[in-house]
C-alpha cells in the first residue's frame, strides 16, 4: 500500500521474484497483482477514491511534484506494488520502511486550518482499503469474475501485512471489513477545486495526445470500476452506450498482454 505520489525507488530495473517473499507463488495476492490491465486499472481507480480524503489530498498536493512527474510517479508505485509482492521479504520490508520514512516528513495543515500528517493510522487506512479494493475488483472484473468469496477475503487478509507494516488502522480482513471501513469514511469525503485538479492530470484529461488510445480506454475503465458514489463525487460518468464498448476493449487488452507474457 502506497500512494501514488510517493518518491520510494529511482531506478527502473525489473524486480525478481522470490521464493523468499512475503507472500508465496501459490498465494492470492501473487495472482492479483501479477496481470497487468487489471492493476493499471485497478490502480487508477484507487487513487480517484483515496484523493476524496482531504488530508490524504493535502499531502499530495502540499509534498509532491505530481504536476511535473505524474507518469514517474506511476512508475515507481508500480515498482513499491511489485517489490512487496514479488522481491525478497528484505527488500520489501526496506521499501516499506522507506515508505514511512518519507511519510515522516509529509506534514501540513488542510485548507481549514486542520493539521495533518501522511502517517496517521487513519489516512493510510484509507489508502489502504481504497487500493486493495480497487485491485481486486478490478482482477474480478477483468481476469477472474466468479473468484470465491473465501478467496477475496484471503486477499485482504494477506495484504493486511502490508498496511499493518506502514502504520494502517484499521486494516481489512475480508471483503466485508473492508465494506465496513469505506462506508466509515464516506462522511469524510468531499471535492474540491485542488482535488479536481488532481484527477484531470491523473486522467490525463485535456493533453490532447494522438495515438493513445490504450491509456484512454485504462482511463475509461477505471472510472467505471469506481462504486456510483464516488463518480457521482467526483462528477465522472461512463454512458450506458460506452459501458459494454470500455468492457470489452479492456478485457481484450487484458487478454492479449496474458498471451504475450504467457
Amino acid at each position: 500500500m502506497v500512494s501514488l505520489f510517493n518518491d520510494t525507488q529511482k531506478g527502473e530495473t525489473p524486480v525478481p521474484r522470490s521464493d523468499h517473499a512475503l507472500f508465496a507463488r501459490d498465494s492470492v495476492v501473487w495472482r492479483v497483482h501479477g496481470d497487468v490491465t487489471s492493476m493499471m486499472v485497478g490502480g487508477v481507480a484507487g487513487l480517484l477514491l483515496q484523493m476524496l480524503h482531504p488530508a490524504v489530498l493535502a499531502g499530495v498536493w502540499d509534498h509532491s511534484n505530481f504536476r511535473t512527474d505524474m507518469h514517474g510517479r506511476l512508475r515507481r508505485t508500480a515498482r513499491f506494488i511489485s517489490t512487496t509482492t514479488y522481491a525478497d521479504a528484505a527488500q520489501a520490508r526496506a521499501a516499506m520502511a522507506t515508505v514511512r520514512r518519507i511519510h515522516q516528513r509529509v506534514s501540513g495543515r488542510l485548507p481549514d486550518g486542520t493539521p495533518y500528517q501522511a502517517n496517521d493510522p487513519e489516512s493510510l487506512a484509507w489508502v489502504h482499503v481504497t487500493e486493495t479494493t480497487s485491485f481486486l475488483d478490478a482482477w474480478i472484473r477483468y481476469a477472474e469474475p466468479l473468484m470465491p468469496i473465501a478467496e477475496q477475503d484471503r486477499y485482504f487478509a494477506q495484504m493486511a501485512r502490508v498496511g499493518e507494516a506502514l502504520g494502517a488502522a484499521p486494516v481489512p480482513r475480508s471483503r466485508a471489513e473492508a465494506r465496513q471501513i469505506i462506508q466509515w469514511f464516506r462522511p469524510q469525503l468531499k471535492v474540491d477545486e485542488r482535488t479536481r485538479e488532481v484527477a484531470r492530470l491523473v486522467l490525463g484529461r485535456g493533453n490532447g495526445r494522438i495515438g493513445d488510445a490504450p491509456r484512454r480506454l485504462t482511463m475509461q475503465a477505471a472510472v467505471d470500476l469506481l462504486p456510483p458514489w464516488a463518480r457521482t463525487l467526483h462528477g465522472l460518468a461512463v454512458s450506458p452506450l460506452e459501458r459494454p464498448l470500455v468492457r470489452a476493449g479492456t478485457f481484450g487488452v487484458a487478454q492479449t498482454l496474458r498471451w504475450a507474457f504467457r
